[in-house]
């Protein structure tokens, strides 16, 4: 297997991508540890794995990742993958835009103009807007340095980004979103300038609308209106993302660097 005696860690490994992620690389033979927010979550995924370790770590709490880094690098060895996944939309943010967009779709199934306003910069709040970024930008970063700490020392080692078609395009409605996954990409196009000369790998994948509590929030019209925009005919799968992870975290991707990988459906094709 592709990744064997590896030591992966996954931010967000408790469910969706993360926890297929896990799964996948845990196939490829590495020894996962799943860190998430969420206790139960996290251990539950860490037991869908051989030998999963579980990890508890607020990704947005720079102290927090370097205690938990520390821990995995303690109880595992140093790590070899780390894969930056953790994300929210918020509940409150999805609740007030739901609504609005299922609104919008009557509105252009009635033939007539679409008149409701989305609104979503307007009533953005301050703490709406610092957690977004929070969680995954400075997320990301704060994981980023934590394992780069020993991986440039080690010579070796692949960082995968988890972004978003929202940050290549920018989705309507999600500005904050949208921000803090163009931002992961920036981040992802100059540490992987930096760090390759030291051996490690950084890249990202941006994967359009699929299949996970996150999206379900949203209402059912809204999803199966996405699922229809998206040329494929679907919402892509958790699976579907793992697989590309674990290809990037392997050998097989030894050219890849500061890419953007995007399994999207067609969404965008650019």
């Amino acid at each position: 297997m592709r990744l064997d005696g590896k030591v992966a860690l996954v931010t967000g490994g408790g469910s969706g991508i993360g926890e297929a992620i896990c799964v996948a690389l845990a196939g490829e033979g590495a020894r996962v540890a799943v860190l998430d927010v969420n206790r139960e979550a996290a251990e539950l995924a860490a037991g869908l794995v051989a030998k999963g370790h579980a990890v508890v770590a607020d990704v947005s709490d720079s102290a927090a990742v370097d205690a938990a880094i520390s821990t995995v690098e303690q109880e595992l060895g140093p790590l070899d993958v780390l894969v930056n996944n953790a994300g929210i939309l918020g509940r409150r943010f999805a609740d007030r835009l739901g609504p609005r967009m299922e609104q919008q779709l009557a509105e252009a199934a009635a033939g007539g103009p679409v008149t409701t306003a989305l609104d979503s910069t307007i009533e953005l709040s301050d703490e709406e807007w610092r957690q977004m970024l929070a969680v995954h930008l400075d997320g990301t970063f704060y994981c980023t340095r934590a394992a780069l700490r020993s991986m440039t020392q080690r010579r070796t080692g692949s960082i995968i980004n988890i972004a978003s078609i929202c940050g290549v395009e920018g989705c309507t409605g999600a500005p904050h979103y949208s921000a803090a996954k163009a931002g992961i990409l920036g981040f992802t196009r100059a540490v992987a300038k930096e760090v390759i000369g030291q051996g490690v790998r950084v890249n990202a994948i941006a994967p359009g609308y699929v299949d996970t509590p996150m999206v379900a929030q949203l209402p059912e019209l809204v999803r199966q209106a996405t699922a229809m925009q998206t040329p494929i005919g679907r919402l892509g799968a958790p699976r579907e993302i793992a697989s590309v992870a674990a290809f990037l975290a392997s050998d097989d991707a030894s050219f890849f660097v500061g890419e953007t990988i995007s399994p999207n459906g067609g969404y965008v094709t650019t």
